[in-house]
């Protein structure tokens, strides 16, 4: 089943994206058009969809420069941040925020996760985030 609001990321190397997303960061590919480097991706709940700039249909706003995610972060929530943890740390990649505990006021109560931010290849803002409950404030 699709969610009602999947973002797809443009992207430079279809190849390299879909590496990092599957083999490293754990996605699934639900289905993929290789021909116009395109993949929809699901982890647990969440989607997304990669899709490589000049291949099939590209929506371009405008210039795309590195950074690609400028102003934006995709939370994914998923139940251990730790698993992925391990493979960014065994693939070499870095880290855009380490891991924290952080806790969020909702109305009268706080809510908490665990969660850390990597960068893709193309520069968008992925934070994995681990719920730790809420609490009363």
């Amino acid at each position: 089943m699709t969610n009602q609001l999947v973002p797809e990321l443009s992207i430079s190397n279809f190849q390299k994206s879909l590496f990092f997303y599957t083999e490293i960061l754990g996605f699934s590919i639900e289905y993929q058009r290789e021909e116009e480097g395109f993949a929809f991706l699901s982890l647990g709940n969440a989607q997304i969809m990669i899709d490589e700039i000049g291949k099939g249909r590209t929506w371009k706003t405008g210039d795309f420069e590195y950074p690609f995610g400028r102003g934006i972060n995709f939370q994914i929530e998923v139940e251990d941040i730790d698993t992925i943890l391990k493979k960014l740390e065994r693939h070499n990649v870095g880290l855009f925020l380490e891991p924290e505990e952080k806790w969020y006021r909702k109305d009268d109560k706080e809510v908490g996760n665990r969660q850390f931010l990597v960068m893709d290849p193309d520069g968008y803002l992925l934070r994995f985030a681990e719920d730790l409950g809420e609490k009363s404030t």
